[in-house]
């Protein structure tokens, strides 16, 4: 049985990717569970894949269920199509939209088949995790949910009263000085 390898990059980023082990015979609902999974998004919206050639240029679609919009051919559907199946050739590619809202887009290439099926993993399965993915609902901060929690009990987002702008007495009444106006006074010469 023929093990794929599949990287996933954020269309944005190509830094970020997760690489991802499924079997042949498994149906890309399978893979756009395990890419959602790998990049911790919910599995609330709307999903499809589009086979692609080097370009990255979308060809035959493959949905989640028959969406209402105009399709140029019919789509087939992920649970019904098995992954070896849409298969051309030793460097494959797809395209997997997911939430058309949002548009979060990635580019999917098989970059390794093997023989080789490990009795330890269970397949589909995240094989390396590379940078840090976005947040599907806003910002990822690097502290995590630990300096949520701290913004939260200190209210970090308000300013704090009493304080107030950074030498704020001299830029009200209009005395900055200018390094470059003196300088043209002295020298008698503008460069």
């Amino acid at each position: 049985m023929a093990i794929l390898k599949f990287r996933i990059y954020l269309e944005e980023d190509d830094a970020v990717y997760r690489d991802i082990v499924i079997r042949h015979t498994q149906n890309f609902s399978d893979l756009h569970l395990i890419i959602l999974r790998s990049y911790e998004f919910d599995n609330k919206h709307a999903a499809t894949f589009y086979r692609s050639n080097d370009n990255w240029l979308r060809g035959r679609e493959i949905s989640f269920e028959k969406y209402d919009k105009p399709y140029v051919a019919e789509p087939l559907l992920m649970a019904e199509t098995r992954i070896g199946s849409e298969i051309r050739d030793t460097n494959q590619k797809f395209i997997y939209v997911y939430d058309f809202e949002k548009n979060w887009t990635f580019l999917v290439e098989l970059i390794n088949v093997s023989k080789e099926e490990n009795a330890k993993t269970a397949y589909p399965s995240v094989s390396r995790t590379e940078g840090i993915g976005p947040q599907q609902y806003g910002t990822r901060s690097l502290l995590g949910n630990k300096f949520a929690e701290i913004e939260e009990k200190y209210d970090l987002t308000e300013a704090a009263e009493g304080f107030g702008k950074e030498g704020g007495d001299d830029a009200e009444s209009g005395e900055e000085e200018t390094l470059g106006d003196e300088s043209a006074e002295e020298g008698g010469e503008e460069i």
